[in-house]
């Protein structure tokens, strides 16, 4: 998993990602490929 600045550039890479709310973290998960997985805060 990547900690990154702007999630934004994380969620434009594939189509399947979604930007998910958790405990004030906010995430990129990605069912298809989990190589695009990406945390920030």
């Amino acid at each position: 998993m990547k900690v990154r600045n702007s999630l934004k550039s994380a969620k434009a890479r594939d189509k399947n990602c979604r930007v998910v709310r958790r405990k004030g973290r906010i995430y990129v998960i990605n069912k298809t490929n989990p190589r695009y997985k990406a945390r920030q805060g």
